[in-house]
């Protein structure tokens, strides 16, 4: 019983460092009401955000320009634009896009920011 109780333990011990060791990526979006450019980005990418590939590896979190931040997220700096980007690993800021540069652009620069934060393989 004692052997089937420690493989249980180390189970759950490696299951849990797994998963913490998979960094953990999220985009954080500061907006405000009457924001133009945040108007067209939900426009334009809104609807399709969390269907793409990187919104499934760093799926989106809407925040109020002057509204507090979250628990546990940590950024660099106030945003000062709207929209401003903000890409998060485990909580703490890497990289972000202040403005709406356009949905081309946005997405090539998302890209860029996401390959940047992952882990080497």
């Amino acid at each position: 019983m004692q052997i089937i109780k420690s493989f249980a333990l180390a189970a759950v011990m490696a299951a849990s460092l797994a998963s913490t060791a998979l960094a953990e990526l999220q985009l954080l979006m500061f907006e405000q009401a009457g924001c133009i450019y945040c108007e067209q980005w939900h426009a334009d990418v809104g609807p399709e955000y969390a269907l793409t590939s990187e919104g499934k590896a760093a799926p989106l979190l809407q925040v109020q320009m002057r509204a507090p931040l979250p628990e546990g997220i940590t950024i660099v700096s106030p945003p000062v634009f709207t929209p401003t980007f903000i890409l998060l690993e485990n909580g703490l800021e890497v990289s972000r896009i202040e403005g709406y540069p356009g949905e081309d652009f946005f997405w090539g620069l998302l890209s860029a920011m996401i390959k940047d934060a992952a882990p080497s393989q």
